[in-house]
């Protein structure tokens, strides 16, 4: 298949031509405010004006940072109205209460709490108020909240309330957007609750977005399926994305290593990419990237639902140096670097005129860094060097040395030798492995749930049926499907032999025939 892969980052938007496991051709353009605007000019460089190249593309892959930039910089979000069904549990701390102050004043519409929920062994604590959920419904609409966040106490063990309370908002609310948080969070009500209340408040934006980048392909004369990126190194079709906008938080890092597992053949190691304003660092297991255990925060929400395990520094190539001082950031010219480096004419010095002028990279016009302090020079690389190595350790989790693969087009702030490293990687293409991570990617189906009273064996089949079942909506084709992650969790505080299940299917994007077989 002919694919093209893009990847909308801070700094500049990449764009990839692949067919046959080779790399065609790659293209780097300057991100541009409204986002599609880069796409459009990546996808013109790209395909050149060949109409006939345009007809012949079989899908389109693209990764935005535009929904994770979305909540930190707080734009562009719409207010969600909260359902929480607990009481008369979970009363204390109500939806957005660990929020920051400015986002839950931009985001927070009705919160409604009601009777219901479950222990944590499945039974009911109180019967579900359904007239209660009715009357928020009515309330949520009479404030024009069409986006709204249903969480229940222990769903993830059993959805029954959270299904139900869906039902009630539909018929209530015509073309409200539900997003219910088993389908999205772990067990955790608060985290979990949070993951919802974010996705809710971005689908709006998401649809926006994906319609946006529909019409660049259209103006591109491209008539393929678009797929958008998730943050576990796999695609969704762009429908799907409109309905889980949250699992495309941090995929443009996930493209990166995808892309570097694509372009050095190592599926085990550290990968670190180094863009214009931060520099990513992923651990590579089994070709994918590792998945964080632990919660995390995005902008400022705790979550805790599937994202990948990475550590950003505020260390690229657009990073801002104080010449006097020393200090390495934390601000950063980002897409206007071709403006404002010292070496394309600008007056900011930053950590490309620094490379240039060590001689670590050819960018722009050497003559205009070569009176630089040398010594601030040397510091200063030293300096990012030293904050490339501590991130690597901070990320490792063997005492061996382990390979690193260098990607990014800031990958020259990268010494050729880091303590911790075998080796250090560096491969073709290089600057565009995040559009070749999104081009090459295959789309996933994953379901991580408690099962009760059903035995392991079943409990796995079950959760595989699901997975399987999540790919096809996705996009995949049905005979590629195969199961790549297999986890089952004794959980001992829950009775009925519960076991916490992880279950991850991939497969092929199903080309048009299988998708409208699939589909009828």
């Amino acid at each position: 298949m002919k694919r093209i892969g893009i990847d909308v980052g801070g700094t500049n938007t990449d764009a990839v031509l692949i067919e046959g496991g080779r790399v065609l051709r790659g293209v780097k353009t300057p991100t541009t405010e409204d986002v599609t605007g880069g796409v459009r000019t990546a996808l013109a460089e790209l395909l050149q004006g060949d109409a006939a190249l345009s007809a012949s593309v079989d899908a389109v892959m693209i990764g935005t940072t535009h929904f994770t930039n979305a909540v930190v910089q707080r734009r562009g979000l719409n207010r969600v109205g909260a359902l929480r069904i607990g009481l008369p549990a979970s009363a204390s701390l109500p939806p957005f209460v660990d929020w920051p102050a400015d986002l839950a004043a931009l985001v927070r519409g009705q919160v409604v709490l009601v009777e219901g929920g479950h222990e944590y062994d499945g039974r009911p604590i109180v019967p579900l108020d359904r007239k209660a959920i009715r009357a928020a419904a009515r309330r949520f609409a009479d404030q024009g909240l069409s986006a709204v966040a249903v969480s229940s106490v222990f769903s993830p063990l059993t959805p029954e309330c959270e299904a139900a309370a869906a039902e009630i908002l539909a018929e209530e609310i015509p073309g409200a957007r539900i997003t219910l948080s088993h389908e999205l969070g772990r067990i955790g009500l608060l985290e979990r609750e949070n993951v919802a209340l974010l996705n809710a408040c971005l689908q709006d934006m998401a649809q926006r977005t994906s319609r946006a980048f529909t019409d660049a392909l259209a103006d591109s004369g491209i008539a393929a399926p678009l797929y958008i990126t998730q943050n576990d190194g796999t695609i969704t079709l762009a429908g799907q994305a409109e309905r889980f906008p949250v699992y495309c938080f941090a995929s443009g890092p996930t493209n990166s290593m995808r892309g570097a597992v694509f372009l050095s053949g190592i599926e085990d190691g550290v990968v670190v990419d180094v863009g214009g304003t931060t520099s990513d660092i992923g651990y590579l297991k089994h070709g994918f990237p590792r998945e964080a255990n632990a919660a995390v925060e995005v902008g400022g929400v705790r979550t805790l639902f599937r994202m990948p395990d990475l550590l950003s520094i505020g260390l690229g190539g657009g990073t801002e140096i104080d010449p006097d001082s020393r200090a390495i950031g934390p601000g950063s010219v980002g897409y206007r670097l071709t403006r404002e480096a010292l070496v394309f004419g600008g007056r900011q010095l930053t950590a490309t005129d620094v490379a240039v002028a060590a001689g670590v990279a050819e960018i722009g016009d050497p003559q205009r860094v070569a009176g630089l302090d040398r010594a601030m020079v040397g510091a200063v690389l030293e300096a990012m060097h030293a904050m490339i190595v501590e991130g690597i350790d901070r990320m490792k989790t063997e005492a061996g040395d382990v390979p690193l693969i260098a990607v990014g087009g800031g990958s020259f702030l990268i010494p050729d030798r880091v303590e911790g490293a075998s080796e250090v990687v560096r491969v073709e293409h290089h600057a565009v492995a995040n559009a070749v991570g999104a081009a090459i990617a295959q789309v996933s189906g994953e379901v991580d749930q408690i099962f009760s009273g059903l035995g392991r064996d079943r409990s796995i089949e079950e959760a595989r049926a699901q997975a399987e079942r999540r790919a096809l909506e996705a996009g995949a084709a049905a005979g590629s499907l195969k199961t790549v992650e297999v986890e089952d969790l004794p959980l001992a505080y829950l009775p009925g032999d519960s076991l916490r299940v992880r279950v991850r299917v991939i497969g092929d994007i199903a080309t048009p025939a299988e998708a409208v077989a699939a589909a009828g």
